[in-house]
């Protein structure tokens, strides 16, 4: 073979190693795409995925409701407030209470019996606000569906009633048990004339969800430090260490007296 042959060999080679070394180059340029694509491609689903799961952990207190309906008879700024008492009292109690919360429920045990006796007697009147801090603190939705089920209470005209069996009745903090509407409206039949196919249907369909969420919505507004608020004369008597039940009807007596 002459050398001549044997360089245009060599040169053929050389360029036949070459073209094989650039297919390789471009073969794992085109690898790299592919999974590079799929890399980017479960990213994306994972990214969704965390947002989903995300999303479906954070409280947003039982989901979006409804426009915004207040209970019959509600007054009030933006009607928030569930009277108790007649109109003309000139004493008015104003109370954020939470129907999970156990110190509310200590404010309604002491105070109940000379509550109901003013109120009957028409010397003071007592606006209710409705706030669901609990559900956010433990999570959880007891504390909505049972002022939404107190709402519909109002509705039926039991409200006072019903309020004080939601208390007397009231699980420990831990247990979301007013999650379960079903245990709302058989506590509803311990009150006479409230367990009605009106009353269920509002309880179950969460007519007064909104409302609820406004309600709560004022409450953290209003730079409340906890429930239960319980403002008289502006002033929160859950925090006035000698406030009693009857210093409390001595008040508001003399304010009646007074005219």
């Amino acid at each position: 073979m002459s050398e001549k042959n044997r360089e245009g060999k060599r040169t053929a080679r050389e360029r036949l190693a070459v073209e094989r070394e650039k297919q390789k180059r471009a073969e794992k340029r085109r690898r790299g795409l592919i999974v590079g694509v799929t890399v980017v491609g479960v990213l994306g689903l994972a990214a969704v995925v965390g947002v989903v799961a995300a999303n479906a952990g954070k409280d947003d207190g039982g989901g979006k409701a409804g426009p915004v309906v207040a209970p019959s008879g509600a007054r009030g700024k933006d009607g928030l407030a569930i009277p108790v008492g007649e109109e003309s009292a000139k004493s008015t109690l104003t109370v954020w209470e939470d129907f999970r919360c156990p110190a509310c429920k200590s404010f309604e045990v002491t105070y109940r019996p000379v509550l109901h006796e003013l109120t009957d007697a028409g010397k003071l009147k007592v606006d209710y606000h409705l706030a669901t801090i609990i559900d956010g603190n433990m999570r959880g939705s007891g504390s909505r569906e049972a002022a939404n089920a107190a709402a519909c209470a109002q509705d039926a005209g039991h409200f006072s009633a019903y309020h004080d069996v939601l208390y007397d009745q009231q699980p420990p903090e831990t247990d979301d048990a007013f999650a379960d509407t079903g245990r709302l409206i058989e506590l509803a039949g311990k009150v006479k004339g409230l367990d009605t196919p009106a009353f269920r249907a509002c309880v179950e369909n969460g007519k007064h969800h909104s409302w609820v969420d406004k309600s709560n919505e004022a409450f953290r507004a209003g730079g409340f430090t906890g429930t239960p608020t319980v403002l008289f004369g502006g002033k929160n008597i859950v925090q006035d260490r000698t406030m009693t039940p009857a210093k409390l009807k001595q008040l508001v007596e003399e304010q009646a007296a007074r005219g």
